[in-house]
């Protein structure tokens, strides 16, 4: 007997994409839906935002993407922050904000990123965590497509995405910049794919470099370096740009105008790599976000992937620097650390100055030792000056070391640009209501120019002007997952996509790591394995906390001769509470397909 489940109603606070109208299920009725449900901090969830845009044009006539915004971070709930976020990014579908986490809750899902597909009857046939599904999407959608339009119950034409106007202004969205030897400033205009160069002041184009298209040659770049001048001269360019969504770096030469690729094969990590220096442009790398020249090389704040990667412009050769790609904040000896999608680095001296945004944390790196000076974890954040231990952040984007010793942290969803001070181990604000800063860059006239990301500026910051702000402290207060004390069994749910199976010929196909904060939490279990499913021991001294769990899942086609690999990675954050009526067993979905489909 066959078993299907209706799709839960699509109820949230607003619509972007549509004109103005609310949709429901019985509007999309006769289309495929696929429900992505993000956020926009989620580095992993821009990654399918980019998966997704493929199927769409192929698609176009059957298929209806909708974004189902589920916030992790208070500034996400802002409507006005969700609306910029979607044209940030070039969302061309409907997005749904679901502020109060209402569709998330009836669709349950419990990671971001997260795929829901819908048949055209209005039934749910799929749901997927994680990214790396684009093949197993398309071909799923290939049977439904065969299947309805056999029943009659597929229609084919437009959907009911409706574009925004076209916004017009020098700059938009742009995301980090630099000076030039000459005082110009050079700045990446992100959601026009391009380089801006501009005058001292900020406001007047001196040139645009690439054609504003996606792709051509930028998509969606940030971070950008000034190499030194011994070595651009050997390397033939003198600035390198994280050309984020390409996955890529490119060399800029500012005398030629001319544009290289220098690192980046293009394709999204799917993969661990080794200790040893690899070939540049072969290498597969993972949303780079920003860039600093430290320890005689460019050091990469590889987003994707929650690590730090060098690279050797002279030698054309790239590496792991710090990280294991687990997202958590962990400490240490940087082969050891942890960091989650770090996005703004500045490098004084001894010391490398991370934002890690997602713990809303400031780091640093010396001596080969990572520290935390500012960060408590993945889900505390908010706005609070004072010592170092207690003060918040709220997902930080850029970071600037000054001659004084002190750091500036553009502090990106609180709208404000703070001040750390590592001799008092202390705080402050500097400047608030500012409209997503970006990146913060102190000029050699003693100046700082702040990027105004949705504001589409760079602003000045007002000389000696500090502010104490006693503002909200928050935690991210997802449902918690009710465990019973002692053995508990973690089984990680894996179907491969229609088409394809486990690939085993180099070891095992699975990869699961597993790690807990606070660490007491597990008296057994962490640690890495080559099995889906753990015993492990939760302490029933500690009432509650996170289970850190990292899955990946190697497969290829089956259906053709030289089949292509994939590779399925997810990481959930799982908070814990100690129930002693709560069940032996944590189940999660890295992927899931209803074989009825």
């Amino acid at each position: 007997m066959e078993f299907r489940v209706r799709a839960p109603e699509l109820k949230g606070r607003g619509w972007l994409n549509t004109g103005g109208k609310a949709l429901t299920l019985a509007d999309l009725r006769g289309k495929i839906l696929i429900l992505d449900f993000w956020t926009f901090c989620c580095i992993n969830c821009l990654h399918v935002l980019d998966e997704l845009r493929p199927l769409e044009e192929k698609y176009g006539d059957a298929v209806v993407v909708i974004g189902v915004h589920s916030p992790k971070f208070e500034h996400e709930r802002d409507p006005e922050a969700l609306a910029a976020a979607v044209e940030r990014y070039g969302v061309h579908h409907p997005v749904i904000d679901d502020g109060d986490m209402h569709v998330w809750q009836q669709y349950a899902a419990k990671a971001w990123p997260t795929l829901a597909v819908v048949d055209p009857e209005g039934y749910l046939v799929a749901s997927m965590a994680g990214e790396g599904h684009a093949e197993g999407l398309s071909r799923l959608i290939d049977e439904l497509i065969t299947k309805h339009e056999a029943n009659g119950t597929l229609h084919r034409g437009d959907g009911p995405y409706v574009p925004p106007p076209a916004p017009e202004g020098l700059l938009r969205f742009p995301g980090k910049v630099i000076e030039l030897p000459g005082g110009n400033l050079l700045v990446s205009d992100s959601a026009r794919h391009s380089l801006v160069e501009l005058t001292p002041d900020g406001e007047t184009l001196v040139r645009r470099i690439g054609s504003g298209v996606r792709g051509e040659p930028f998509s969606e770049p940030q971070g950008l370096v000034l190499l030194p001048p011994a070595v651009a001269a050997i390397a033939g360019y003198d600035v390198v740009v994280a050309d984020t969504v390409n996955h890529q770096l490119r060399g800029f030469d500012t005398k030629t105008g001319e544009v290289t690729l220098v690192a980046g094969s293009g394709r999204p990590w799917r993969s661990a790599v080794d200790d040893h220096a690899h070939d540049a442009i072969a290498a597969d790398l993972s949303s780079p976000w920003d860039l600093a020249w430290f320890d005689d090389r460019v050091i990469i704040a590889m987003a994707g992937i929650h690590q730090l990667w060098w690279f050797d412009p002279i030698k054309r050769t790239v590496g792991v620097y710090a990280g294991t790609t687990v997202e958590a904040l962990r400490d240490g000896p940087i082969p050891d650390v942890w960091m989650a999608q770090p996005s703004g680095l500045s490098a004084a001296g001894d010391r490398l100055w991370i934002a890690d945004s997602e713990t809303s944390a400031l780091r640093y790196v010396e001596g080969g030792v990572m520290h935390t000076a500012v960060g408590q974890g993945l889900f505390d954040f908010g706005h609070v000056d004072g010592p170092a231990g207690e003060a918040l952040f709220q997902h930080p984007l850029g970071v600037a070391a000054m001659a004084d010793g002190s750091v500036l942290v553009a502090d990106t969803y609180n709208g404000a640009v703070r001040r750390f001070d590592p001799a008092s181990d202390e705080v402050s604000t500097v400047d608030s209501g500012l409209a997503e800063p970006s990146d913060v860059l102190a000029l050699a006239d003693g100046t700082v120019v702040v990027v105004e990301s949705a504001a589409h500026r760079l602003t000045r910051l007002a000389a000696g002007v500090v502010k104490r702000v006693d503002g909200e402290r928050h935690r991210t207060e997802r449902p918690p997952s009710h465990l019973a004390p002692g053995e508990v069994t973690l089984d990680v749910i894996f179907t491969p996509a229609p088409g394809q199976k486990l690939d085993g010929q180099f070891g095992s196909p699975v990869r699961l790591v597993v790690s807990a904060s606070p660490a007491e939490l597990l008296l057994e279990g962490e640690g890495t394995t080559t099995e889906l499913s753990r015993r492990i021991v939760l302490n029933p001294a500690v009432p509650k906390g996170v289970l850190q769990v990292v899955a990946q899942a190697a497969t290829c086609d089956v259906d053709a001769e030289f089949g292509a690999c994939h590779l399925t990675r997810q990481d959930w954050g799982v908070p814990i509470v100690i129930d002693p009526a709560g069940p032996d067993r944590l189940p999660l979905v890295l992927r899931g397909l209803d074989e009825s489909a």
